[in-house]
């Protein structure tokens, strides 16, 4: 049995000024975003990166630091599907993140 996310998936809107159907362009990537918390450890962040992403140990730890330093990550980037996919895995390792349309 797979472990249950009861983590809602945040997403960020964007703000346009134009029509909805030019809100979400299919040509712009989305990101998966991993913010800061007062739970998990850098060193399981970085674990976490190398786990899922199959990171670097020094891309992980850039990633982290970021993480740590900034409020937040740029994780991962690709389709909306495949973003939903790793906001997913990163709630299930209790991370927390969210999906945004790139800019």
């Amino acid at each position: 049995m797979e472990p249950v996310s009861v983590a809602p998936i945040e997403i960020e809107q964007t703000e346009t000024g134009g029509a909805p159907a030019e809100a979400s362009a299919p040509d712009v990537p989305w990101v998966t975003i991993v913010h800061n918390d007062p739970v998990n450890l850098m060193s399981y962040v970085t674990y976490v990166f190398r786990a899922y992403f199959g990171y670097s140990k020094d891309k992980a730890g850039k990633l982290m630091l970021d993480v740590h330093h900034k409020g937040r990550a740029v994780v991962s980037s690709g389709s909306r599907e495949e973003m939903e996919r790793d906001v997913q895995a990163m709630h299930g390792y209790g991370l927390w993140a969210t999906l945004s349309q790139d800019r």
